[in-house]
């Protein structure tokens, strides 16, 4: 009895045990249970908040809307339209085959763009945004808007795309846009901060160079979905900022005519305010449609572009490096003066040739031009009289004058990457270039604008205004509000020695352009409101052999890339002048008759237009 109730007594406080250890589990469990649900729901609220609305809320960045370029009277030069776009991220599609092979019905794609579609599938990350079409018609577009219940993961987006209304007129200055690529994000912080699939970005001239300024911020949209993903409700639209809208100071109209003047031709025209430095025109030929880019190019129209052998791909304006010809003269003749190695008086009798240590040296006029002064040897072109000159001022002088005028240097400084600097050159120059001394005959030639020496259409444009505004420094510029350097004349820096070394300079372009036996004297206006000065230029492409000379063939009788390059220097009106230009035509045969007739349609065009830019001028001083 006592060992039967000592076993009971065991076994009840064995149960009493057994259940005290296991309501303490439970109890333990249950605290766990409700410390966690208290972590969860109270302290991790916001965590979890977050993570529901992550799958209920989608936020979406828009392509941000890019800032205009207006010319100086307001036009729109390059604008934005809304294209319609076609976005699938193929992670969100259930069914890719099915969806891809619906778009492509609905979307009528032919085989070949099919295949396109489905090769950028391949290339990109299953959560990246395939863009199966980047600017759809408005049918099109509706058209898929009318099926997006059967077509999760598509996204029908209206973006905002570049348009360029003059075509070919604008695309040097102000370049193109095109699809962003790894390295534009990779480079540019802007670009990085706002992208978005099939976002567009300027790839070349001021559309690259103000890229910060122009691409804006996104339009940020957040909207409910479903579980599966489909839009329920939008719930915030964050407005995006524009880009900067920059005005230029370039006419449209004056652009227009250098484009037309140039057609079918490889040149440059410029035309710049000789005061202010504000560029009126800048066209390099040939051009192309820059629209041609902006949705990507296609592989046919590229190769016509890439291939034509006028080169339209570069800027001839600030990439073209020439040999001046003539055009460089009126700084021969004005460094000659300005060291006192000539005057007025000074003459140099021209037989046509010039033998120096058993060199000859011909003057473009065969027979010669007889006993020739300054003013007679600018305005018939002597080559004789400045091989003279340059011999006496050798080219250290020459060289130091040239380059004070702005031959030599960037005329924009770090606004375009391709321009270049061009080479004045001399005895240093030589010496550590090539290792080698100088040599007179090199001066000799130098002085009629051939040798090493090479400029740039726009700097030449920019020498011509300095010595048509006096000599002074003037900073050209191309967008409004960029002119920080538009002073009176009399506060900019004195280019020259003697003053009246300029006006000597001066008046012989004068009578090159307007007196009887003048290279360019059949390109005159008799009209003292549209009257230029100017001197013309024939460069030289390759060496004219004696047996050459003998035939003197006509322009249209060579070979055109061995014709000279025509160019024209001129500034206007020449009473009281205002604006200069430059013009060369590649192998255009010689500056008289290519080059100088453009100039006397331009300027009655500039000079026409000059009372509507006035009143801007006035109206922009007065707002500020």
């Amino acid at each position: 009895m006592i060992n039967s109730s000592s076993d009971n007594v065991k076994k009840l406080n064995s149960i009493n045990r057994r259940m005290f250890i296991t309501g303490s589990f439970k109890f333990f469990i249950m605290v766990g249970i409700v410390s966690r649900l208290f972590f969860l729901q109270v302290k991790e609220n916001k965590k979890y908040l977050t993570l529901s609305d992550k799958n209920r809320i989608r936020e979406w960045k828009l392509a941000p809307v890019r800032g205009e370029f207006h010319d100086y009277f307001g036009n729109v030069i390059a604008g934005n339209f809304e294209a319609y776009q076609l976005h699938v991220i193929p992670e969100q599609v259930d069914d890719f085959r099915y969806v891809i092979y619906r778009i492509k019905d609905l979307l009528e794609l032919s085989d070949k763009e099919f295949k396109k579609v489905l090769k950028k599938k391949n290339q990109i990350k299953p959560w990246e945004t395939l863009i199966v079409s980047d600017n759809l018609s408005w049918q099109k577009f509706s058209k898929i808007n009318n099926h997006l219940y059967d077509l999760n993961g598509v996204k029908p987006v209206i973006s905002i795309s570049r348009n360029y209304p003059f075509k070919e007129n604008f695309t040097h200055l102000i370049g193109y846009v095109s699809q962003a690529n790894q390295n534009d994000i990779e480079t540019t912080e802007s670009i990085k901060k706002n992208f978005v699939p099939g976002l567009k970005v300027g790839k070349v001239g001021l559309e690259k160079t103000f890229e910060k300024e122009l691409i804006g911020t996104n339009d940020i949209e957040r909207y409910e979905v479903n579980a599966y993903g489909r839009r329920i409700s939008q719930l915030e639209f964050q407005k995006g900022k524009k880009g900067k809208t920059l005005r230029l100071t370039i006419d449209t109209e004056v652009q227009k005519l250098a484009n037309d003047l140039l057609k079918e031709k490889a040149g440059s025209i410029c035309v710049m305010d000789i005061y202010t430095g504000a560029i009126v025109a800048m066209h390099s030929s040939p051009s192309f449609d820059p629209n041609l880019f902006v949705f990507g190019i296609s592989q046919d129209e590229w190769q016509l572009i890439r291939n034509d052998p006028m080169k339209p791909l570069v800027n001839k304006t600030l990439q073209g490096n020439y040999s001046p010809g003539s055009t460089i003269k009126p700084i021969v003749a004005l460094s000659a003066l300005e060291n006192g190695i000539i005057n007025t008086n000074f003459t140099v009798k021209c037989t046509g040739k010039t033998e120096m240590y058993g060199q000859t040296y011909h003057c473009w006029k065969k027979k010669g031009h007889g006993y020739v002064s300054l003013r007679n040897a600018m305005k018939q072109s002597c080559d004789t009289y400045f091989y003279e000159i340059a011999r006496k001022l050798g080219v250290d002088k020459l060289s130091a004058t040239a380059k004070k005028f702005g031959l030599g240097e960037k005329v924009f400084g770090d606004l375009f990457e391709i321009e270049k600097k061009g080479l004045i050159p001399n005895t240093q120059w030589k010496k550590n270039a090539l290792g080698k001394g100088w040599l007179l005959g090199e001066t000799i030639i130098t002085g009629i604008g051939q040798g090493y020496i090479q400029t740039t259409p726009i700097q030449l444009c920019l020498m011509t205004a300095q010595i048509a505004n006096g000599g002074h420094k003037i900073y050209p510029y191309l967008v409004v509000g960029d002119d920080k350097k538009d002073q009176p004349i009399d506060k900019y820096m004195p280019l020259y020695e003697n003053s009246k070394n300029i006006k000597i300079v001066k008046d012989a372009m004068f009578g090159s352009t307007n007196e009887v036996m003048g290279t360019s004297y059949r390109s005159r206006i008799d009209d003292p409101k549209y009257q230029f000065a100017g001197k013309t230029g024939t460069a030289q492409v390759k060496k004219i052999t004696e047996e050459e000379r003998e035939l003197e063939l006509k322009t249209f009788e060579i070979p055109y890339e061995q014709r000279d390059h025509a160019l024209y220097v001129a500034f206007g009106p020449y009473k009281n002048p205002r604006y200069a230009l430059s013009i060369i035509v590649e192998h255009g045969g010689n500056g008289s008759t290519t080059a100088a007739p453009m100039a006397k349609k331009l300027f009655k065009l500039i000079i026409d237009r000059h009372k509507i830019r006035q009143s801007m001028d006035d109206k922009r001083y007065l707002e500020i």
